[in-house]
């Protein structure tokens, strides 16, 4: 088999001489992605929150994707590590890669998720297998799902103390969108410092900071004029109170607990996500 040689998001580039038979993932979404593409057998550590397939309870733990344990992950022997930029820390991705392959991905849009599961297929050695093929190309056909003329306008917060969101340069936004809805923060940045993302202060140059997740007011939310409110089950774990807090602001407008998985886990869950939130938002759009 020719060298494989790909490009991870940020711009590296690996070389595969043989495709890797040894991987840990310190993504959940990918170990659910590894297992999909048929390489489950492969996968030789993960992090405590992979755990999707149930399969996955079997493999190794190598901690949680922001206290990953390096020297774990080495004494598996890996020839490749899965990472993704926001849910892994710099340190340990850094280490890591001074010993092992690591590849980093952090999709911005929907099909950049999809992208990155044809990405493994390739740097696996099996991205000309029938049922990889077939699987990547329902994940496109996914996407392509025709999109209502007037998108339902939705809330999504993703953390409440401080309450927090997501913007339009977001995966999860971009979900939102192919699924019928539209993110009535998309275009809110996050300001520094946090005084400033809350209107109590000047905001400062962000120098490079990620201003995708902004920290807003409750009074912000009304503004927007949201007539859907989808609560995520992660990463935070909304309280029935926080739901009833958020209820007051926007009298009238559903709040809808969702899985989280369905918003922000990319690759080969979307083929199943993807569908349920379009669902949500759908019945929504049919009762108004």
């Amino acid at each position: 088999m020719p060298t494989v040689r790909i490009r991870d998001d940020l711009g590296r580039e690996l070389v595969f001489p043989h495709p890797p038979q040894r991987i840990v993932s310190l993504v959940p979404s990918d170990t659910h992605s590894l297992f999909a593409l048929g390489v489950g057998d492969r996968v030789v550590g993960r992090t405590r929150y992979c755990v999707e397939p149930a399969a996955a309870a079997a493999i190794p733990e190598v901690g949680g994707t922001k206290d990953v344990a390096v020297d774990a992950v080495l004494a598996l022997g890996p020839q490749l590590v899965i990472a993704n930029q926001e849910e892994n820390t710099r340190p340990a991705l850094e280490a890591l890669a001074q010993q092992v392959p690591v590849l980093v991905s952090l999709p911005r849009r929907a099909a950049d998720g999809i992208a990155h599961l044809a990405r493994l297929a390739r740097a696996l050695g099996i991205a000309k297998e029938p049922a990889v093929v077939d699987l990547i190309r329902r994940g496109y056909d996914a996407l392509r799902a025709p999109a209502p003329a007037t998108p339902v306008p939705v809330f999504a917060p993703i953390w409440m103390d401080p309450l927090m969101t997501l913007n339009a340069d977001t995966f999860g936004s971009d979900i939102l969108a192919c699924a019928g809805g539209h993110n009535v923060f998309a275009d809110r940045l996050r300001l520094y410092p946090l005084a400033a993302d809350l209107g109590k202060g000047p905001a400062v140059d962000a120098g490079g900071r990620d201003v995708r997740y902004p920290r807003i007011r409750l009074d912000e939310i009304a503004g927007r004029a949201p007539a859907l409110v989808l609560l995520p089950d992660e990463p935070h774990a909304f309280t029935a109170d926080d739901a009833r807090a958020l209820a007051e602001v926007v009298p009238g407008v559903p709040v809808v607990p969702i899985s989280g998985k369905d918003l922000f886990w990319y690759g080969a869950w979307t083929l199943e996500g993807l569908p349920r939130l379009r669902a949500v938002i759908d019945a929504h759009r049919a009762r108004s």
